[in-house]
Parts: C-alpha cells; sequence; structure tokens
C-alpha cells in the first residue's frame, strides 16, 4: 500500500503523486467509493495500490482539511479570487460571493485584480481601500506589464492555492505568466456576450512558484448554497461582530441591536459590502422557501 496526492481528474482517471517514489501513477477509484457516494478530489490525500507498470486504484481518502464542489479540489491554503478592473467590468457582488464560498469553506482568500494596466479609477481604489479594511488582502496585476506578479509568485511559495473567478478575467494568462512552460490555452473575451470562453478543462495541481496550484475550470455564474444562518457569518468580520448583536442568530437585515448594521452606519464596513451582503441574503432565504416549501 503507497500513500500519496491526488494532483490530476480526468475522464474517470486519478493521478497519483506518491509520497515513497515520487512518481506520478495512474489510478481508478475502488467502487466502495460510488456505493458510499464519495468522490475523490483533486488535492486529496489517498491510498492506494498498484503494480509496476499498472493502473492503480485508490483504497483510502484520509481527512480533508477543506473541500470545494465548484471548483472540485480539497485542501487548499488559499484561494487568489481574480476579478477583471475591466473587460469584463468588475462585480463585487460576484466577488462578495467567492469571497463568502472560500471563507465558508475555511480556505483564505486572496483579491487580485486583473488587467490593472487598463487603468485603476477613483472608484475602484476606494473598492479596494473597502477590502483591505476589512483585513482582505488585494493585488492589482497586469499580466501584460508584469504589475503585482512577482508579489502574487510570492505568496504562492509553500501553499496550495486554487485561481478562481469569472471567465475571462485571466486566470489561464496568470498561471502563463508565472510559468510560461505552462503555456496555458487562453481566449479572447466575446465580444458578442461579454464574458470569457471557457478554456480549462479539467482540474489539475500545477507547481508554480515554489506551490501548488490548482488551475480550474471558469464560470460566469456562482450559486451559494448557504443558509441564511450560514450567510450572517461566512465573512471573517461580520462573524467577530455578530458576536455583539443584541439578538442571538441575527441575519443583520431587520433586526434592532445589530452591530453591523451599526458599523455601516459608522463607516467600519462599506455599505456597497452590506448591500451585496442583503442581495445573497434574500438569494438564501429563497433558495429556503423552495427546498422546505
Amino acid at each position: 500500500m503507497d500513500s500519496g496526492r491526488i494532483i490530476k481528474a480526468l475522464s474517470g482517471f486519478y493521478y497519483v503523486k506518491s509520497d515513497s517514489a515520487g512518481e506520478i501513477i495512474s489510478c481508478r477509484a475502488r467502487g466502495k467509493f460510488r456505493k458510499d457516494d464519495i468522490k475523490p478530489l483533486v488535492g486529496d490525500f489517498v491510498e492506494f495500490e498498484h503494480r509496476d507498470h499498472s493502473e492503480g486504484y485508490i483504497n483510502r481518502i484520509k481527512d480533508r482539511e477543506n473541500f470545494l464542489l465548484r471548483p472540485p479540489i480539497a485542501n487548499v491554503d488559499q484561494a487568489l479570487l481574480v476579478s477583471s478592473i475591466k473587460e469584463p467590468d468588475f462585480s463585487s457582488l460576484l466577488l462578495d460571493k467567492f469571497i463568502i464560498l472560500m471563507e465558508h469553506n475555511l480556505i483564505k482568500p486572496v483579491i487580485c485584480l486583473s488587467k490593472a494596466d487598463l487603468g485603476i479609477d477613483q472608484d475602484i481604489q476606494e473598492i479596494i481601500s473597502s477590502y483591505q479594511k476589512a483585513g482582505y488582502e488585494v493585488i492589482p496585476f497586469s499580466s501584460k506589464d508584469n504589475m503585482g506578479i512577482d508579489k502574487i509568485a510570492a505568496i504562492l511559495e509553500n501553499k496550495v492555492s486554487v485561481i478562481t473567478g469569472q471567465s475571462g478575467v485571466g486566470k489561464s494568462s496568470l498561471l502563463n505568466k508565472l510559468d510560461p512552460q505552462l503555456a496555458l490555452q487562453t481566449n479572447e473575451i466575446s465580444k458578442a456576450l461579454g464574458r470569457g470562453k471557457h478554456t480549462t478543462r479539467h482540474v489539475e495541481l500545477m507547481e508554480v512558484a515554489n506551490g501548488l496550484v490548482g488551475d480550474t475550470p471558469g464560470f460566469s455564474s456562482l450559486e451559494l448554497a448557504l443558509t441564511p444562518q450560514e450567510m450572517a457569518i461566512a465573512c471573517h468580520d461580520f462573524h467577530t461582530l455578530a458576536s455583539k448583536c443584541k439578538f442571538r442568530g441575527c441575519l443583520h437585515d431587520q433586526e434592532p441591536g445589530c452591530a453591523i448594521k451599526q458599523a455601516v452606519e459608522q463607516g467600519e464596513i462599506a455599505r456597497f459590502r452590506y448591500e451585496n451582503y442583503l442581495t445573497l441574503l434574500q438569494e438564501a432565504r429563497e433558495r429556503d422557501e423552495k427546498k422546505y416549501g
């Protein structure tokens, strides 16, 4: 029996890097995983068996620190949330969706703003300052003129990172800049649709800047499956302040004595972030209504 980490999943095969030999073994998952409705994920630490020059079989998935289902990846240290300043236009609502998803899953979000060569106007600068004030690291970068690339490379070192975000924001271009040997396919923004085409077809952990990076399929929409109660404490600053709310389980909407609403009025939390939260909270309520009738 050997142990290792799944570094790629493609067409029912799991490619495991062996701890003992350092080689990559092509494996199938045992039928018991399908029976138990468990699917191995890229990033999983596993135990597997194989013979020389033969296909291996995964027998056990070790306990996960965390995982995501979209993108499907496990045991991640941090998530680089790539949003473009322009083309496609920056969306704080979409960014907050990603932030909430990552924080709920105990993954550190790092905000990376692409296409900074197109200019950072005052509105974008104020948004950057708001996220920084909330405790998030924000890195504007440009794959065209290398702005911010060294800073991103530094935070990847000795970490397992996932790079994700809306299609067409420059994830593959960023990876190509960090390691030109990757030569990942990139596509121009579709002028007709106003968004990018999907260029990444599978999930894979790659060695980049002395760390492991997951290149994941892009997507233009994201649905959070959190309950309203989970949504209310997903962001670290909301979670910290929620303990000061008058009512336990406060959803920071209509309740009196809400510490979050007070923080918004006092300028401690940016109003646009709170408004984004209310939009996402309403979506969570509507999902609950559909689910439970």
